[in-house]
């Protein structure tokens, strides 16, 4: 089977939960539409466990690239040669943005970590997806983190810029895709503010398939499998 998570946060506790729930396996596909980290109380532990999952396909996030932003500078060795001209205050203007929505807990964790495994995550991250196409029953999902900005139907993944699917919050009342058989499923935005009835579960109308139920603001974290379109949650956990 092949399950769709977003927005884990550090909630490293229902995720192991729903992975419980869902009996996930060696033989199933965990698709992860990113924010593994930041805000929630492990960040660290939940993409060191994806990271160890060859089953696990993670697509970057708007705070993954924030931290890669934030990090990618910080987390070398300051020798004598680049100390001077290694960190501009464009960087340092970076790890504040970043610190400041969320990724001080983050910060704080990477920094415990050896050399080697913060160069490990770094780079997984960097090689990380920014949008992933399943097929199942002759439909096709289209799997990205928030939304598509500059959104034009007959236009290729490929062509877009890789923020264009970081930052923009997807129109849930457009249709994006005119044939039916084509749904855009997104996290970043959490159902909770985007159903009219407020509840944390997924949502899906006009093509879309939200799945951030908002875990770490005290909502559920939600798994969607693509084969059965069945949906499973585990209580989140407010920070």
């Amino acid at each position: 089977m092949r399950y769709i998570m977003s927005d884990i946060h550090g909630c490293y506790e229902p995720y192991q939960a729903l992975l419980d729930k869902i009996h996930f396996s060696d033989q199933d596909e965990l698709y992860v539409l990113g924010d593994a980290m930041d805000r929630g109380p492990e960040p660290m532990k939940v993409i060191q466990d994806l990271m160890m999952r060859p089953n696990a396909i993670y697509i970057v996030g708007n705070h993954d690239y924030m931290m890669l932003c934030a990090l990618k500078k910080l987390a070398v060795e300051i020798t004598e040669e680049n100390y001077r001209n290694h960190l501009t205050s464009k960087d340092l203007l970076s790890y504040f943005y970043w610190v400041q929505d969320g990724g001080r807990v983050t910060a704080d964790q990477f920094r415990t970590r050896s050399r080697e495994e913060q160069q490990d995550i770094l780079d997984y991250l960097q090689e990380a997806s920014v949008y992933e196409v399943l097929e199942e029953r002759g439909r096709k999902y289209v799997l990205v983190h928030a939304g598509i900005r500059g959104f034009e139907e007959g236009r290729d993944l490929s062509r877009y810029d890789v923020s264009d699917f970081l930052f923009e919050r997807a129109d849930y009342d457009r249709r994006y895709y005119q044939d039916h058989r084509m749904i855009l499923v997104t996290g970043h935005t959490p159902t909770l503010v985007i159903r009219p009835d407020q509840r944390p579960e997924i949502y899906q109308k006009n093509g879309h398939i939200a799945v951030d139920c908002g875990c770490v603001f005290g909502g559920q974290l939600a798994a969607y499998c693509v084969e059965t379109e069945e949906v499973t949650y585990v209580k989140g956990q407010k920070v």
